[in-house]
């Protein structure tokens, strides 16, 4: 098993010119101005070249574990936005479910440093028959504190804190070997540590875009909102540069376990 510390970013404090290819939302360039200005340049930029910025768009079919399709989702960036000074990506997901008379939305937003490879704030807004909940938590990575719009303050254990929407984008970003396993204790709350992320094969899957290749991902998490104890969410990420979710399979209000099938993509990662 791989610590998450050992693949944490060095990269919290860097010159202007690589904060202005954080600007340009462009992972390339952001490596360019990183290996320009630094003496460790190769080691850093392979830790902020990401395989996504600012524009990418992936529309998702939502259907029930063997049944027909019941909604929609989207996942996207916006961006840059400057949060405390500090030029963030805007991540967005945004589902919108229906199985007969029953309905369910829930969407998430992340304010993500790319360089630093952690999050600084995060809201979180579901509405379903059964319940209704919301989160709106600022990160303060320096303190290693959190605090909700409602006044709750916690401490986190690391100064790269994330939160359940932007951890799904920094898996992206992880070696994906089959067989590998990472544990982290990257969530901003303690206790909902650790996430253990295991890397299980290669695989060929259907979408409405065609068949793709992909490596499946299998990622344990705390979540007490959505699950008693562990939760298990299954990723299959596009085997190649770019490590688009292809399909998710996790659980979800009102549907149960519920599975996420790509449908289109708007990316401006580098191909091979």
């Amino acid at each position: 098993m791989i610590p998450g510390s050992l693949l944490q970013s060095p990269a919290q404090h860097l010159p202007r010119r690589a904060r202005r290819a954080i600007q340009l939302g462009q992972p390339g360039l952001i490596a360019l101005a990183v290996v320009g200005v630094c003496a460790s340049g190769p080691v850093i930029a392979a830790n902020v070249a990401l395989p996504f910025s600012v524009g990418e768009k992936l529309t998702y079919e939502v259907t029930v574990a063997h049944g027909g399709k019941v909604g929609t989702a989207t996942m996207w960036i916006e961006g840059p936005v400057d949060v405390r000074g500090t030029s963030t990506y805007l991540l967005r997901f945004d589902s919108r479910i229906r199985i007969a008379l029953l309905s369910a939305v829930s969407n998430s937003s992340s304010w993500f440093d790319p360089l630093r490879r952690s999050s600084l704030r995060f809201f979180k807004h579901e509405k379903n028959p059964l319940a209704r909940h919301d989160e709106a938590i600022d990160l303060y990575p320096d303190q290693k504190e959190w605090k909700s719009a409602k006044g709750e303050t916690g401490q986190s254990t690391t100064d790269t804190p994330l939160d359940e929407l932007s951890f799904m984008y920094f898996i992206r970003t992880l070696p994906l070997t089959p067989g590998a396993t990472y544990s982290f204790d990257r969530h901003f709350d303690a206790a909902r540590n650790p996430t253990k992320v295991t890397v299980i094969r290669r695989d060929m899957i259907p979408t409405p875009m065609g068949e793709l290749r992909v490596i499946l991902v299998e990622m344990r998490v705390r979540d007490p909102q959505h699950y008693k104890g562990e939760g298990v969410i299954r990723i299959h990420l596009t085997d190649d540069e770019c490590r688009l979710p292809a399909r998710i399979e996790t659980t979800m209000p009102v549907v149960g376990t519920a599975v996420l099938t790509i449908a289109s993509q708007n990316s401006h990662c580098r191909k091979p």
